[in-house]
């Protein structure tokens, strides 16, 4: 049996999956409504399995790192995706990970995941993880992007183009949500150019 491996993008129209130190938007870019933050608990909620390089690992626990159960009152997306149980591929990082539920492994990062797709009895999910999903994307790993696009442009204080160095893919799109009049949640399949 294979499982669904999803990778989960944030972004903003013009493709930057974060922003420079100069950029003053906050989280979301400022733009999380109701909406969007109860599809995200829900999302966040089912069973699966995180799957993380190292750069955005090590960014998760800079800001999620002092989150406990407790946390999920206040910040119940972050707090849900925190304590999923989560693969982080890396060869910088060491053990122990001070995360709750966590496996470091080491190695071909598409021959992890390809292992953990057979594997696994629950579907995958990652959240940003550029580099690491792009390469997954070549290697035809990745079933499904799940792009949420926040109403803005970044052009002067974007960080990080999400695709910049991917592969041509042809996109078929799965399922699509507007949230709060203004967020576009778009899900496709993604199958290799060419």
């Amino acid at each position: 049996m294979t499982t669904t491996y999803t990778w989960d993008v944030f972004c903003t129209l013009d493709g930057f999956g974060s922003y420079s130190a100069d950029g003053d938007w906050g989280g979301y870019w400022g733009r999380q409504g109701p909406e969007f933050l109860d599809r995200r608990v829900t999302q966040y909620g089912l069973r699966q399995r995180l799957v993380l390089g190292a750069n955005t690992f090590r960014m998760f626990q800079r800001f999620l790192g002092d989150l406990t159960r407790e946390s999920e009152a206040d910040d119940p997306v972050n707090t849900r995706m925190k304590h999923l149980p989560t693969t982080v591929v890396s060869s910088t990082l060491t053990d122990p990970l001070d995360w709750p539920d966590v496996d470091l492994v080491r190695g071909d990062a598409g021959d992890i995941v390809s292992g953990l797709k057979a594997d696994s009895d629950i579907p995958l999910r990652s959240h940003g993880s550029p580099s690491l999903n792009r390469s997954l994307m070549a290697a035809g790993l990745v079933d499904r992007i799940q792009v949420t696009i926040f109403p803005v442009i970044s052009g002067r204080t974007g960080d990080v183009p999400i695709f910049a160095d991917a592969d041509d893919f042809d996109l078929e799109l799965l399922d699509h949500h507007t949230l709060d009049g203004n967020i576009q949640e778009l899900t496709y399949r993604p199958t290799l150019h060419g």
